[in-house]
């Protein structure tokens, strides 16, 4: 008798069961790669945006009030357009940002990185969102070069990796006697720190990076520009999915279009646009002189209503230069020049008295930030507030309606600080309800206060580090009996 098994029937079915069970291996094999999540796709369904960057007062740092610098609010602006948290991943090496970069352990880099030739080869830049210069960087208290010629025989050192590198390499072309130095695992800042200190002759740093620490490190000048403006951009990886890369120029796009790039810009370079040598150092030696004998009081009183002390000391620096005894030709004394009205109202007796005027002043200064509606929001709340401490509040709230009659928005410092000083033109003030006001001085006013609250901050958290360096040196020191 023929085993059934061998039967054509039997065979033709045992083929079918197993092209059966081959395809159902496949489908499973392939089905997820049919299916497998795009980077934008990927980032909405973890709910987390990585960003890469470095650690910089033009990229990112931990400022007072949390997390801050241009590339992060900027990113933060977009994790928040797609609905999603924003990771941040820092390193100080640029060769070491791309790295991380394509090996896909970050979505983008925001690491204020200049689009360069060589650079496209690597990596995907979206659209560009500022353009700057790259300068050669001395001290003000030694030699001056006045062309490339002057480098030779002089310390000139760059960040290794950077587009300086690669602007230098092609200027050596014309100058085949300059030379430079590289360094790794260091940012630029610290770089111009050394020339401040004269341990080192010349750097290379963007213009932006210039304008933010020239405030600091007061003998740091610009001898020349070495490029041409170039352009700053995120960085993604070139890969075959640009999902998330579409959606970035997406975002570019709208924030470039709507002016909030430009709002960005604002809070972050604004008020640093002019460099005065003469009133930083000034100010500097005032703040070891006169304000030790009211940060207390300042602390005191930021700690009462809500406001970062050093903020207020800022404001009475702008009023009074720290003066307790100051009287204005209007009427105004004190710390914090308030006026005779004001000072009742806030329950001050006597303006005179130091600790009395900074209270009445933070009081004074809360009571105009809460007036603001809602929809005003930090820092730009705090910006006007200080507009009206200066100018009154109905006069701000007249310029913010000329803001509106301009298309541009009411409730942005960058918008109202073009439309106060309208409050000075017929044109414009006759169809106020509150009429004529000296319209640019709040916006010199509250200018000042941000640069003199800058300083302050810089100059306390340097102040901190030398501490716990002497602190850690002396923990570190064999005890002598």
């Amino acid at each position: 008798m023929d085993n059934p098994l061998k039967s054509p029937r039997c065979r033709l079915m045992g083929f079918a069961l197993i092209i059966l069970i081959s395809v159902i291996l496949m489908t499973f094999k392939v089905i997820p790669l049919l299916f497998k999540p795009n980077t934008l796709n990927h980032v909405l369904d973890t709910g987390e945006l990585i960003m890469l960057t470095r650690n910089s007062s033009t990229t990112y740092y931990e400022g007072p009030n949390g997390k801050t610098g241009f590339e992060y609010d900027l990113a933060k602006r977009f994790a928040d357009s797609l609905g999603v948290k924003l990771k941040v991943i820092t390193s100080d090496d640029l060769h070491e940002i791309f790295q991380i970069l394509n090996s896909g352990k970050a979505h983008f880099a925001a690491a204020g990185l200049t689009i360069t030739k060589s650079r496209k080869k690597h990596v995907r830049f979206a659209a560009s969102y500022m353009d700057i210069t790259e300068q050669l960087i001395y001290n003000n208290q030694s030699y001056r070069p006045r062309k490339m010629a002057d480098l030779e025989d002089r310390i000139l050192e760059v960040i290794d990796g950077s587009s300086h590198v690669e602007s230098l390499n092609e200027l050596k072309l014309k100058h085949p006697d300059l030379n430079w130095n590289t360094q790794k695992n260091i940012e630029s800042e610290q770089l111009l720190y050394l020339v401040e200190n004269q341990l080192i002759d010349f750097t290379i740093a963007d213009s932006n990076e210039v304008l933010l620490n020239q405030r600091f490190l007061l003998e740091l000048r610009v001898a020349f520009d070495i490029s041409k403006p170039k352009k700053l951009a995120w960085a993604f990886p070139k890969a075959k999915d640009s999902s998330l890369y579409d959606k970035a120029m997406t975002f570019f796009w709208r924030e470039l279009n709507n002016g909030e790039i430009t709002h960005l810009t604002e809070k972050h370079y604004g008020h640093v646009s002019q460099f005065d040598y003469v009133g930083n150092r000034i100010y500097k030696r005032h703040i070891a002189t006169r304000l030790s004998k009211y940060i207390d009081m300042y602390i005191e009183a930021g700690e009462k209503y809500n406001i970062d002390w050093k903020l207020l000391a800022a404001m009475g620096y702008q009023e009074s230069h720290w003066n307790p005894k100051a009287v204005s030709p209007t009427g105004v004394r004190g710390i914090m020049m308030l006026t005779q009205k004001t000072a009742g109202q806030m329950g001050i007796k006597n303006r005179l008295d130091p600790k009395s005027s900074i209270l009445g002043g933070a009081k004074y200064l809360d009571k105009i930030r809460r007036r603001f509606p809602e929809d005003l929001k930090e820092p730009d709340r705090t910006w006007f507030a200080m507009a009206a401490y200066n100018v009154g509040y109905y006069h701000v709230r007249d310029a913010q309606k000329i803001s509106i009659q301009q298309k541009k928005n009411p409730n942005k410092w960058n918008d109202l600080q073009t439309t106060l000083p309208l409050l000075a033109r017929k044109k414009w003030y006759k169809k106020t309800k509150y009429g004529y006001a000296r319209g640019w001085e709040p916006v010199k006013y509250v200018t000042n206060i941000r640069r003199y609250y800058d300083l302050l901050e810089y100059q306390f958290t340097e102040n901190q580090k030398k501490q716990e360096t002497e602190n850690e040196a002396l923990s570190i020191m064999p005890s002598v009996l």
